[in-house]
């Protein structure tokens, strides 16, 4: 079963390795996932959407987002797109 953990790159603990338990980049909704896609797919390889300092910056540009759409339509981001 510890081989099948280490393969999909989890331990023991249930956290992918790399990932701090702080970091909210575990709860990543549909919002910071396509962030991340259009990072992977424009940044050229040289934006890695995991380091601390990018998921810092990436959760201020989604933050931001859901408060623009709140304060002009007046209604919740659905919760399937924020967490």
């Amino acid at each position: 079963m510890d081989f099948l953990k280490s393969a999909i790159g989890k331990d023991k603990g249930g956290e992918k390795k790399g990932e701090s338990g702080s970091s909210s980049s575990g709860d990543k909704d549909y919002l910071d996932k396509g962030l991340d896609s259009l990072e992977n797919k424009f940044g050229g390889g040289k934006i890695d959407p995991n380091s601390d300092k990018v998921r810092q910056t990436n959760e201020k540009i989604t933050d931001t987002a859901r408060e623009k759409f709140e304060g002009a339509t007046g209604k919740k981001v659905p919760e399937k797109f924020s967490n």
